[in-house]
């Protein structure tokens, strides 16, 4: 073997190998997969779980398999970038489907499983897709068991082995045993977990001499060995290799063997498993070696990486879907450290709040919103100008194509637009690169707050699309008599709980100042108010204040309650453009203000041209670019920036 790979300089960590799918899981807990109506899809496969779980905790990984040329390809690939995986060793195959799994929850512990995997993309990885300078630039690879199935993947995964240990890569082997493929159950028993097979044993064991870590549970250890008990499993396992063996023993944690097997099976470094609620155990696997892996890699005691293997797993069985429910790895020590008073981790909501913030689909450091989610205003304009109401929806598609003028396709830009008006709007925005999309959810002007189409606010948000952001605006003062705030307080608490169930980002909206005083403690006053009912929002969107003191203030309120906020964006009321630019540069030394969402100080005047048949269509988007651009020239200069 060659000197080992430079752990500074080597460009990655780890790359995995094998299976890549698209997992679709049954929503309806406790049910047969035949009674399912309705599934969560998310990545899935030992290998592609595990390149999601390393990089969440901070791995440097890679994904090294096919997929189709199709949609689900695509969504795999799209994944793996969010999260932070080198897509580097991932194949299109123009000629094959990726693989699916269709999955239901039936009872604690049991989760049965159909595979689609029939001459799939990623069986058909073959020697010619592996790159040894790629394998070479990892300090480790893993290598899985259901890829020594098939002679052109098991072929594959050897050659990787080579080309690593040439270089002094390590080779891990997650043994990932699925009897269904190897051929030895029926369609129907995906969820099977041990046949015995010597042909299986046979080629498995020849695996084992190249490795440097050995994982898999007992049932695994002893197919990978021959033997028929995990003891004689592991002795074997031990005349063949020098490897540091782990075996996985669910709730009971694992236990750790680094050099020879004695009589005792309890003789090795005994990881003590966390009490928890098992809810879902397919993809705990997974996790686990994800978090055994950032500590064996991360130069930590094996006493350690088995801790953070078993919390790890933890968090996996104790939620639904497989890689979407990894945990960061900020999440993962806030759990070491501060434990959950709940068997079930799905229902810690301090915990539930860390993974949302940690997972969040993108990164938006700074916005600028061209907002037209205006109802009222505009049904005020066409009425004022005799026209047609239906017109203000063509109107709304001349803004999108206006704030499209302006962002060019530059990161930072986004807009809001409403159901009523924008649905040809949002249709056009999605036909260019924005980075976010606010909808408002309040009936125009309520006050107690009231939804615009229905008050079971959760039914209307499964509908949206996962990357638009819901906006509510709420007219609230700290001072508004109890029993108002209390009606307002609960509509808001529901609606967070209704957002953070369906997966969509919120931000919500605080005008104080038409209802009451409004001085340097107002808005931290109410912002205090909501944070104390465990209201969390990914955005804040607030009215100007006079002071550089008030942001202080408000800055303060955030961090101390959520510092994984996105922060503040301003709005703009019908504000003159000078007032806003102003307003800008007041924000200047407060970092939580990340950018605007202004609508009429924009588009009123080509609003009121257009809809009286004053203005052309080109007219209007230039009159509203230009308007947009000079104020997204104001917020960048205000922080000391300049449009890219």
């Amino acid at each position: 073997m060659g000197e080992a790979v430079d752990a500074k300089h080597a460009p990655l960590d780890v790359i995995t190998i094998g299976r890549a799918s698209v997992d679709l899981y049954g929503q309806q807990i406790g049910s047969r997969l035949e009674d399912i109506t309705s599934f969560a899809k998310s990545v899935g496969g030992c290998p592609a779980n595990i390149s999601v779980g390393t990089a969440r905790l901070g791995l440097r990984s890679a994904l090294l398999t096919r997929v189709g040329d199709e949609q689900m390809g695509r969504f795999i690939r799209e994944q793996l970038i969010r999260e932070g995986v080198s897509v580097d060793g991932l194949r299109t195959d123009p000629d094959r489907l990726t693989a699916l799994v269709l999955l239901s929850v039936e009872d604690e512990g049991v989760s049965p499983m159909i595979f689609y995997r029939t001459d799939c993309a990623d069986m058909a990885l073959s020697e010619d897709d592996i790159d040894e300078a790629f394998i070479a630039s990892a300090r480790a690879i893993v290598v899985t068991g259901t890829h020594f199935s098939r002679p052109n993947s098991d072929a594959a995964q050897r050659k990787a082995i080579r080309a690593s240990k040439a270089k002094g890569g390590k080779v891990v082997f997650d043994i990932d045993y699925r009897p269904n493929l190897w051929g030895l159950a029926g369609h129907a028993e995906g969820f099977e977990r041990y046949v015995k097979s010597d042909r299986v044993s046979a080629q498995l064991k020849t695996v084992l001499p190249d490795c440097d870590l050995i994982v898999g549970t007992e049932e695994e250890i002893m197919i990978a060995s021959g033997a028929d008990n995990c003891l004689s499993a592991l002795q074997t396992i031990r005349s063949l290799s020098k490897a540091t063996i782990v075996l996985k023993r669910g709730a009971m944690g694992c236990i750790v063997y680094d050099g020879p097997i004695s009589g005792d099976l309890e003789d090795g470094i005994v990881g003590k498993g966390f009490p928890i609620e098992i809810y879902n155990v397919l993809g705990a696997g997974d996790a686990f070696m994800s978090g055994f892996l950032r500590g064996w890699l991360g130069g930590e005691s094996l006493e350690t990486a088995a801790t953070w293997a078993n919390a790890c797993g933890a968090f996996a069985v104790s939620r639904l879907l497989c890689a979407p429910e990894y945990p960061t790895f900020e999440e993962l020590q806030f759990f070491l450290k501060n434990g959950s008073r709940h068997l079930a981790l799905r229902k810690d909501e301090a915990i539930n709040h860390i993974h949302w913030a940690t997972t969040r689909r993108r990164d938006i450091p700074s916005l600028m919103a061209l907002a037209c989610d205006h109802r009222i205003q505009l049904d005020d304009v066409a009425a004022k100008a005799g026209a047609d109401p239906s017109r203000i929806h063509d109107f709304k598609v001349l803004t999108v194509k206006a704030a499209a003028k302006v962002a060019a396709g530059r990161a930072g830009y986004g807009m809001l637009l409403d159901e009523k008006y924008g649905r040809e709007a949002m249709f056009e925005f999605a036909r260019h690169s924005f980075a976010w999309l606010g909808r408002p959810v309040e009936l125009p002007g309520s006050r107690p707050l009231r939804f615009e189409f229905s008050q079971d606010i959760g039914s209307q948000l499964i509908e949206w699309p996962v990357d638009h952001c819901i906006k509510c605006l709420c007219f609230y003062h700290p001072d508004d008599p109890e029993p108002l705030k209390t009606e307002q307080q609960q509509k808001l608490k529901g609606l967070f709980e209704a957002a953070r169930k369906v997966g969509r980002e919120l931000l919500i909206e605080i005008i104080a100042g038409k209802h009451g005083e409004l001085d340097d403690t107002t808005i931290p006053r109410a912002l205090d108010e909501l944070y104390a009912l465990g209201i969390k929002p990914d955005w804040w969107k607030l009215e100007p204040q006079a002071s550089a003191g008030a942001w202080a203030k408000i800055e303060a309120v955030i961090l101390k309650n959520d510092p994984w906020c996105r922060g503040i964006v301003l709005l703009g009321l019908e504000a003159p453009q000078d007032e806003l630019e102003a307003a800008f540069a007041a924000t200047a030394n407060a970092p939580i203000v990340k950018g605007f969402a202004v609508g009429r100080t924009i588009f009123i005047n080509a609003a009121e041209q257009w809809l009286a048949g004053k203005m052309s269509d080109e007219e209007a988007v230039t009159d509203m670019a230009s308007r947009f651009e000079r104020l997204t020239e104001a917020w960048l200069a205000a922080r000391g920036r300049k449009a890219a």
